[in-house]
């Protein structure tokens, strides 16, 4: 059995276009692939497509299967499906400059399929991938079961802490979190003191564009902002910045996703049209991370009912809901209102 360390090896093996094997079975990610490394792998014969379900979705292709349409799906492999069209079948920026030629045949998923496309969202590419290649002797071997343990049950360890003044309380210890499989980083910011009461708690997704640039498509600088402010207020409480930008994909694939709304698609159905869900965030080590700074019981700072779901069934109770409106503005107006009719947000 692989350890969970493997997991980090293997998003950085898919990164630098270099194959894996999950389940016996070896992959290659399309988006980092190069005309060198696909002929390798297709040493003894034409290695399969996968693609995740939602994207198989877009391409009219989950509907040839019985199995449930956020599956896997394998596309038999065609003469004219070279490393160019195979980019092109994963990414939606180029479904029309480039179209489909089709038709494509589905085939059910090999072995470790649904833990592969995990892996490519933990490296924050495009999941698509090459299926059933020859990997070659000193590739990466792991278990499918790892892959999920390292998302859904992850072991958080603090790696260094210090104190850390702000603007908004002098009394604030920043603590940085390595989690077991996962290679980001997260911290938290513990403000105030300590008081016997349950925290009051704000999970942050990491956002470059909002929290640093100060984007308006979103409001999540105006949020941690204002989340800052009310746990200083409070007296006393945590700030949680976890490192899953655009809601889980990475940040590339988020700026993919601007650019398919800038063609008119929502924020959810750009999501899903990379193949993505709607949203793919495990909130798993953020329990995890509360566990550690001695925090079981906790007030909520959120508008999103899936944060309060997600940490209490990872162990942490969540005594109240504390709503945090902030932010609106006529660029992320439509934004906010997908959010609350597709996503179930309480704004």
């Amino acid at each position: 059995m692989s350890s969970g360390r493997d997991v980090a090896r293997a998003v950085d093996a898919l990164r630098r276009g270099w194959p894996v094997t999950i389940d016996g079975t070896a992959f290659l990610a399309v988006e980092t692939a190069d005309e060198g490394a696909l002929g390798a792998f297709d040493a003894e014969a034409p290695a399969d497509l996968l693609i995740s379900g939602p994207r198989a979705v877009t391409l009219k292709l989950a509907n040839q299967r019985d199995a449930v349409p956020t599956a896997p799906v394998r596309i038999a492999r065609m003469p004219w499906i070279d490393l160019a069209e195979a980019v092109a079948i994963a990414d939606p920026a180029r479904d029309l400059a480039s179209p489909l030629k089709g038709p494509f045949r589905a085939c059910p998923p090999p072995a470790g399929a649904a833990a592969a496309i995990q892996l490519t969202r933990l490296a924050g590419l495009l999941p698509a991938l090459f299926a059933g290649g020859v990997a070659g002797e000193d590739s990466l071997q792991l278990a499918s079961e790892v892959i999920a343990a390292a998302v859904h049950e992850p072991t958080v360890t603090i790696a260094s802490r210090a104190r850390l003044p702000i603007a908004e309380a002098e009394k604030a210890e920043i603590v940085a979190f390595r989690s077991t499989g996962d290679p980001a980083e997260h911290v938290a910011l513990l403000i105030g003191q300590p008081s016997g009461a349950p925290p009051l708690v704000r999970l942050h997704s990491e956002c470059l564009t909002g929290d640093v640039l100060g984007s308006l498509k979103c409001d999540c600088g105006p949020q941690l902002e204002g989340a800052v402010r009310a746990i200083a207020e409070s007296g006393w409480g945590i700030l949680l910045y976890l490192r899953q930008e655009g809601r889980g994909i990475g940040l590339i694939n988020k700026l993919r996703a601007y650019a398919l709304q800038d063609q008119g698609f929502d924020t959810v159905d750009a999501n899903l049209r990379l193949g993505f869900g709607d949203d793919e965030r495990s909130f798993a080590v953020a329990a995890r991370m509360l566990e550690a700074l001695g925090q079981d019981e906790v007030r909520l700072l959120t508008n999103n009912p899936r944060k309060v779901a997600g940490l209490e069934a990872a162990g942490i109770r969540v005594r109240e809901r504390v709503p945090l409106k902030r932010g609106l503005n006529p660029h992320n107006q439509a934004y906010l209102d997908t959010k609350r009719r597709r996503s179930g947000h309480e704004l």
